[in-house]
């Protein structure tokens, strides 16, 4: 079976998977984070550890938008209302990229900070850290670097806002982890005046191709969590309008393959998706819906899935010893699909 994307319909999509090795199987059934560090060799879950233990993690992407706050203050407004009615604050959120759209006046020191982070996800409902990523739109000068703003305001120690370098891993919890996660600046090199004296700027290929090596390296590392995640704002893989991604494509998705990586999280298309790919190891999960303008879908669900959709909304990825579950849910809260994937890589759609 061939290792590239699918292109078939939902059917053939569904009757290739059950042709999936059993790092990748996919089933049907109903509904019912420190700079350098961590290992990256699967282990095993432990047998001391509880099977019911579990992590509860919010994320969105796309979300510091400055034309309108409505659909960031929707989806902020059901992140907390689902955590309430779940009975617990979730442990951590995950930021994927594009944290401040638009002038950031002050940097460090713009009310933005507060008005649109501190208040719009408090504290009360989300005591953990808030580990973030870069997003294209943190690549500006506006009016100066946000990307120095956004690592600056990080340092102050005084705020949830995570983010110690512009690439970088942790574990999770600190103690007695579960999940290796590795933190990426998929802002890959770009030439031309625009980026070479405009606002806009990227990694330069210098820089990109240090984290590639490192990136490689902590992939080497020996773990002990039964989990690996790899977060990044853009996605090798999207049906959204800016689609694939050719160069993490080349550079990104062999190490995905070779290490085993379980899942990669993404946003920068608008919307919510989630792709399986035949012969593949990882799950490809975005959120993009965090409250900038939505984006029309380039491919339709029923061509590549086995989930896209146009939405404002999050997801909640929950972490046992024994598997990963992500839910996509729109701004109220209400479940739109999910799915699970065990320490084997068994993969379950679960609605």
């Amino acid at each position: 079976m061939s290792d590239q994307p699918l292109t078939t319909s939902r059917r053939r999509f569904l009757l290739q998977t059950l042709a999936f090795s059993a790092a990748a199987t996919l089933a049907r059934l109903p509904a019912s984070a420190t700079p350098g560090g961590g290992p990256r060799r699967r282990a095993e879950a432990r047998p001391e550890a509880a099977a019911d233990r579990a992590l509860n993690l919010l994320m969105i992407g796309d979300w510091g938008y400055e034309k309108s706050q409505e659909g960031q203050r929707a989806v902020a407004a059901g992140m907390v209302k689902y955590a309430h009615e779940h009975g617990a604050a979730p442990d951590a959120l995950l930021l994927l990229g594009d944290t401040w759209y638009g002038p950031l006046e002050a940097g460090a020191n713009s009310p933005r900070w507060q008005e649109q982070f501190e208040q719009m996800y408090p504290a009360t409902a989300f005591p953990g850290p808030a580990y973030s990523v870069l997003g294209n739109h943190d690549y500006q000068h506006w009016p100066e670097s946000k990307v120095d703003a956004e690592l600056a305001y990080a340092r102050t120690g005084k705020s949830r806002f995570t983010m110690p370098a512009r690439w970088y891993t942790f574990d999770f919890p600190a103690h007695d982890p579960l999940v290796t996660f590795i933190a990426l600046d998929s802002n890959t090199p770009k030439t031309g005046p625009k980026f070479e004296s405009g606002r806009d700027f990227t990694l330069t290929p210098a820089e990109y191709a240090e984290q590639v090596a490192w990136f490689e390296a902590q992939l080497e590392r020996p773990r002990s969590t039964p989990h690996l995640v790899v977060l990044a704002h853009h996605p090798i893989y999207s049906d959204g309008p800016h689609g694939d991604h050719s160069m993490l494509i080349a550079d990104w998705d062999p190490l995905l393959r070779k290490h085993h990586v379980d899942l990669y999280l993404a946003g920068h298309d608008h919307d919510l998706q989630h792709l399986e790919f035949a012969g593949h190891p990882t799950s490809f999960a975005l959120s993009g819906g965090g409250g900038a303008d939505l984006y029309d879908l380039k491919v339709a669900q029923s061509a590549r899935g086995p989930y896209a959709e146009k939405v404002y909304g999050f997801s909640h990825l929950t972490v046992t010893p024994r598997e990963l579950t992500l839910r996509h849910l729109d701004s109220s809260g209400r479940s739109l699909h999910a799915f699970s994937r065990d320490t084997s890589g068994k993969v379950t759609v679960l609605g």
